[in-house]
């Protein structure tokens, strides 16, 4: 027969039915070459559409809505390996890198770096003292925290460029009640108005470093009073003020110290 054009397909069916059917119409020669082979052939046909009807149905109800770019990005994806996202570091108390345990006390002290960054103490996820709550300025700022309970009893900063004040920093210091801690940051200059008494209390509570304090120098420490510290923890640090070295003009870097200090034992 050879391929079949639209026309001839139509008129082979037509002939096809009128013979399987026994259909007499005028006209050229309508048979079919047997019966059985032409009926076959029909059904053959209607099964062979309804089939390809229902497959493109169901290739149209399990394509998703998507846009072809989409449908090609993942068919491209299918042989790439799965990108491993790190999950978001959970923030700690004072911004530690790594949790405290349970039992301890977290805290961080940050000195003042140049005019603009004030400093800054916190204490088990609890800011005493920055510039959020307005209460720190130039000089040495202190804040006293009760070891036994963990709250804070009092902050002040002591300005050590203008005016007499170390002797009520010293007496700051002095009242301290037993079992305290004494948290001490500087915030641009610490030194030009520090006295030898001052010197003297803070030196009393462990410093090593408060006799080299210079002009605008950044300065921190923990102390203890009427208790003793872990020898591992850092306890005091200090940096210079440098022309050549200074991060800022006029002044060095800010430094800090973090760590934590374990509770009194129930």
């Amino acid at each position: 027969w050879g391929p079949l054009s639209g026309s001839r397909w139509a008129c082979w069916f037509r002939r096809c039915l009128i013979s399987c059917f026994d259909i007499n119409v005028q006209g050229p020669n309508t048979t079919c070459p047997g019966k059985h082979s032409c009926l076959l052939k029909v059904v053959f046909v209607v099964f062979a559409s309804l089939c390809a009807w229902y497959s493109g149905y169901l290739l149209a109800e399990l394509i998703p809505d998507a846009p072809l770019s989409s449908a090609a990005y993942s068919i491209r994806s299918i042989g790439e390996r799965p990108v491993l996202k790190a999950p978001v570091p959970k923030r700690q108390k004072c911004d530690h890198w790594t949790p405290c345990p349970s039992n301890t006390y977290a805290y961080r002290l940050l000195s003042g770096g140049g005019r603009s960054k004030y400093a800054k103490i916190c204490f088990e996820d609890n800011l005493l003292m920055g510039e959020q709550l307005g209460n720190v300025a130039r000089g040495i700022n202190i804040a006293i925290v009760n070891y036994v309970t963990g709250n804070v009893t009092a902050t002040r900063c002591f300005d050590m460029y203008e005016g007499d004040n170390s002797g009520p920093m010293t007496k700051f210091i002095q009242s301290a009640a037993p079992k305290s801690l004494l948290f001490m940051v500087t915030y641009d200059d610490g030194s030009t108005r520090l006295n030898n008494d001052a010197k003297n209390a803070i030196e009393a509570l462990g410093s090593k470093e408060i006799r080299n304090m210079k002009f605008r120098s950044s300065w921190v420490f923990i102390a203890a009073k009427g208790l003793e510290l872990p020898s591992e923890i850092q306890r005091e640090k200090i940096n210079h003020s440098d022309a050549k070295n200074n991060r800022y003009s006029g002044w060095p870097a800010e430094i800090q110290i973090e760590g934590c200090i374990p509770k009194e034992r129930s």
